[in-house]
C-alpha cells in the first residue's frame, strides 16, 4: 500500500510502498477515502525537517538537554550517533483519516462501516477503537475528514463553557479556528474572529462571525470593547500558531472579570501577573482531542472513561462533531481548496511551505475491488542468499534498528526479511540494511523455510510466544532481554529448548562480551578465591505509565532491564546462583514506582556475593553503570564501559576505550558462530534459564 513519510533529517517527503499493517486485538483496519492534511501541525513537522540541526536544537531546548547530558554520561561518540540514528527515522504524517472498515477485532464496529479515525495519510489503516466513530449517513467523506481537527476546537470550547449569548473571540483563523467559529455559533453565542488574511476573515464573516483584522490597522482592542459593549468579552479561544506572546496579552486585556482564556493553538507563554491578577482570569492550555489524550489504558487498551464521570472523551468528542456536520451545523465546503491523490502527497505537503495560499488539503485513495488480497509483505532492495545464517528479525524500533541488525549484518548474517506491526519502521530499516523483504505478520519469518534464525526485538509481552513459535518451527532463536516474563513461561520454553539441543537459544546478554568484561574475566580467571562484587546501575526515572513499568506487557524494569547486570555478575563470579535477596525502597507517597530503587543480593557457589544497585532515583548526570569486583587483595574497577583500571593487577593497571563498547557485536558474532558450528554455544542455555528465573523471582519479590 502507498503511505505518506517525512524525513526528520531533511523534512523531505515521500510517497513509500508499506506493507499493511497488522490489526491488533482492540483495533479495526480501515481502507482510506480520503485524509485531510492538518496545516498547522503538518508544516511545523515539515519546517522543522528541513531546518539544520542547529535550528532543529533552538527549536527543541529539552532535547539538547537530554543530548549533553548524554554525551557527558556516555561519549560524544555515541551520542551523535544515537542523535542521527533518531532523525534518520521517516515519520508518518497525518491523523484525520476517513474509509471504511475491512477488519474489526473488537467490538462496536462491523465490517463497511464508515469510520473517521486519527489514522495516518496510508492507503490503509489500524486504529485502537477508542480513536474511531462512526459516521451518520448523509456525511460525506470529504466533510468527516474534519472531524478530528474540529474535535481540538471543541474540546478548547468545552473548556472555555461558553453559555447561550456570551460573547467570545477565538484568535488564529485558520482550520480549527475556523471550526471553533462555527461550533459557537452553533451553541449561540456571539463570536469575534481575529487574523491578519483577509480571506480567513471573510469565511469567519460568511460563518456569522464579526471580525477584525490588526494588519488593516484596525484596533483589536477597541473593537473587543464595542462587540462586547463596553463589559469586555466572555472569553477567549486562542488558536493561532505564533512564537509571539501578544495572543495571550491581547486576550487578557479584552477580557471581562473572571472571564476564560483558553490556549488550543502554540503561542509565546510569557505572561503578565498584572494583566491577569486584577481580573482573575482563568487560564487554561487545552491538550488535542479530549479526555483520554495520551492515556494509553484508554488509546491503546481500549478502556473507556465512564460517561458518568467523563461526558466528553476523544471519542465522544468525534461523535458530537458528527453530529454537528449531520445537522448542517458546520459548513465545510468553503474550507476545501485543494485535492491531490496519494501519488501527489508530496505535493500536498510541498504546498504547506510554498506561497500559494491553502486551507483544507484532501488527500484521496484509489479503492480496490472487494475482496482484494491484503497485502503484508513487500519486496525490498535487498536478496538473502540461501545457506546458514539466514535471519528474520520479529521487531524493527529503535534498539533493533540503531544496534542489533547493524550487527547481525557486521556479522555476515543474510538479512531476509524484517517485521513490525506498523511496517513503516520495518521498510525503513529493511531498506537501509539490506533486507529482501518487510512484513507486519511475524508468520512471514516464522513460517518462513529459507529463514533458519529468528531475532526477536518486540515488547517483552510477545517474547515468549514468538520464542516458542520458533523454536517448534526448528529455527535457531536470539531474543533480546527478556526471555519471557514470568516462570510458567519459563518452564514451557526451557522444556521446548531440551526437546532441540541442536536449536540454539540466546538471549541479548551482551555486557559479558565487551571487551573490557573480557578482560576482567580474564584477570579474574586466576583468583581462586570468592569475589566481592559490586554494581551500581544509574538507570534513570521512566514513568510509572510506561509499558515497560507494567507487569503485564514489559513486566518491570528488573526483567526487563536488570536481568544484564544479574547475567553480568553470574558471569564475573563464574558459579551458579545460590541464592538471592531484594530489597526496595520503602513506601512513600513521591514514589509511585518501587521496584526500579532497589539493591540486590546474590550469592554464588563458590562463596562470591554479588551487590547490584539498580537505582532510578539518581541524577542523569553520574555515569550509568560501574562494575567494581574486589578479590584476593586486588580491585577492577569499570566505569560505564569506558574506563576500566586495575589495582594489585601484575603488569595491568587501565584499559581505556574512546567510545563504548558493551558488547552487542561480539554477542552476535558469537551467537551466529555457535549457529553455524564454527564455536561452541555462546551462553549455555542452562545459565540463561538460570539468569532469567532469577531475574523474575526477584522482580516478584521486589512488587510484595
Amino acid at each position: 500500500m502507498k503511505q505518506l513519510l517525512q524525513s526528520l533529517k531533511d523534512g523531505a517527503t515521500t510517497v513509500a510502498d508499506i506493507p499493511v499493517p497488522r490489526c491488533a486485538d482492540g483495533q479495526v483496519l480501515v481502507q482510506t477515502s480520503v485524509s485531510l492534511v492538518s496545516a498547522g501541525t503538518e508544516r511545523m513537522l515539515v519546517e522543522f525537517g528541513k531546518g539544520s540541526l542547529i535550528q532543529k536544537a533552538r527549536s527543541q531546548p529539552d532535547k539538547v538537554k537530554q543530548v549533553l547530558e548524554k554525551a557527558r554520561t556516555d561519549g560524544v561518540a555515541a551520542t551523535l550517533y544515537a542523535v542521527r540514528s533518531k532523525l534518520d527515522q521517516p515519520l508518518a504524517l497525518g491523523y484525520c483519516n476517513v474509509g471504511r472498515v475491512i477488519e474489526a477485532r473488537t467490538e462496536g464496529f462491523a465490517l463497511g462501516d464508515r469510520v473517521v479515525s486519527n489514522g495516518k495519510h496510508a492507503e490503509i489503516v489500524a486504529a485502537p477503537r477508542n480513536l474511531c466513530a462512526r459516521i451518520p449517513e448523509g456525511v460525506s467523506d470529504e466533510a468527516a475528514s474534519f472531524t478530528v481537527l474540529a474535535a481540538i476546537g471543541l474540546q478548547g470550547i468545552r473548556l472555555a463553557k461558553p453559555t447561550l449569548g456570551e460573547c467570545v473571540v477565538v484568535t488564529g483563523l485558520g482550520l480549527i479556528g475556523l471550526l471553533t467559529v462555527q461550533m459557537l455559533r452553533a451553541q449561540g453565542c456571539r463570536v469575534l474572529g481575529i487574523d491578519l488574511d483577509p480571506a480567513r476573515l471573510d469565511l469567519a464573516r460568511r460563518f456569522g462571525a464579526e471580525t477584525v483584522n490588526p494588519a488593516a490597522g484596525e484596533d483589536v482592542l477597541a473593537r473587543a470593547a464595542a462587540f462586547s459593549r463596553g463589559a469586555g468579552v466572555d472569553a477567549v479561544i486562542i488558536t493561532a500558531s505564533t512564537k509571539s506572546n501578544e495572543p495571550v496579552s491581547q486576550a487578557a486585556r479584552m477580557c471581562r472579570k473572571r472571564a476564560r482564556i483558553v490556549l488550543v493553538g502554540v503561542v509565546g507563554l510569557e505572561l503578565s501577573r498584572a494583566e491577569f491578577y486584577e481580573k482573575e482570569l482563568t487560564f487554561q492550555v487545552s491538550c488535542s482531542y479530549g479526555p483520554g489524550r495520551y492515556d494509553p489504558a484508554y488509546e491503546d487498551g481500549g478502556q473507556d472513561y465512564p460517561i458518568g464521570f467523563v461526558r466528553w472523551t476523544e471519542q465522544r468528542n468525534f461523535e458530537a462533531v458528527l453530529d454537528l456536520m449531520s445537522s448542517g451545523a458546520l459548513d465545510l465546503a468553503p474550507l476545501i481548496t485543494h485535492r491531490f491523490d496519494i501519488e501527489e502527497g508530496a505535493q500536498a505537503m510541498a504546498l504547506l511551505t510554498s506561497s500559494e495560499p491553502s486551507m483544507g488539503i484532501l488527500i484521496s485513495y484509489p479503492q480496490p475491488a472487494t475482496g482484494a488480497p491484503v497485502i503484508r509483505r513487500v519486496p525490498l532492495s535487498g536478496s538473502a542468499k540461501p545457506g546458514k545464517g539466514v535471519v528474520g528479525f520479529l521487531g524493527a524500533g529503535n534498539y533493533a534498528g540503531r544496534v542489533l541488525i547493524p550487527a547481525f549484518k557486521g556479522a555476515g548474517s543474510s538479512l531476509h526479511t524484517v517485521v513490525s506491526s506498523g511496517g513503516v519502521s520495518a521498510v525503513h530499516f529493511g531498506k537501509k540494511f539490506g533486507f529482501a523483504h518487510a512484513a507486519t505478520e511475524s508468520v512471514a519469518v516464522i513460517d518462513n523455510s529459507e529463514i533458519d534464525t529468528v531475532v526477536i526485538a518486540t515488547r517483552h509481552d510477545a517474547h515468549a510466544g514468538q520464542v516458542l513459535a520458533a523454536l517448534r518451527a526448528g529455527k535457531h532463536v536470539f531474543c533480546e532481554k527478556p526471555l519471557c516474563l514470568t516462570l510458567n513461561e519459563l518452564a514451557e520454553i526451557e522444556d521446548e529448548a531440551k526437546e532441540r539441543p541442536e536449536q540454539h537459544l540466546m538471549v541479548g546478554f551482551n555486557r559479558r562480551f565487551a571487551p573490557q568484561v573480557v578482560k576482567m574475566k580474564a584477570l579474574l580467571v586466576s583468583i581462586d578465591a570468592p569475589k566481592s562484587i559490586i554494581i551500581t546501575v544509574n538507570a534513570g526515572d521512566i514513568p510509572p505509565d510506561h509499558w515497560t513499568q507494567d507487569p503485564a506487557v514489559g513486566g518491570g524494569r528488573l526483567i526487563g532491564e536488570a536481568c544484564h547486570f544479574i547475567d553480568l555478575a553470574r558471569h564475573l563470579a563464574g558459579h551458579p546462583i545460590t541464592s538471592q535477596h531484594v530489597a526496595a525502597l520503602g513506601q512513600h507517597p513521591s514514589i509511585p514506582v518501587r521496584d526500579d530503587k532497589v539493591s540486590l543480593t546474590l550469592q554464588f557457589a563458590d562463596g562470591s556475593v554479588a551487590t547490584i544497585l539498580y537505582l532510578a532515583n539518581g541524577d542523569k548526570g553520574f555515569p550509568k553503570e560501574r562494575i567494581e569486583v574486589f578479590a584476593a587483595g586486588r580491585v577492577l574497577q569499570l566505569d560505564n564501559f569506558l574506563k576500566l583500571r586495575g589495582w594489585g593487577w601484575p603488569g595491568f593497571s587501565k584499559m581505556n576505550l574512546w567510545r563504548q563498547d558493551k558488547g552487542v557485536e561480539d554477542c552476535v558474532a558469537g551467537f551466529l558462530s555457535g549457529t553455524k558450528g564454527e564455536a561452541p554455544i555462546a551462553i549455555p542455555v542452562a545459565e540463561i534459564i538460570e539468569i532469567s528465573r532469577c531475574s523474575i523471582e526477584i522482580a516478584e519479590a521486589a512488587r510484595l
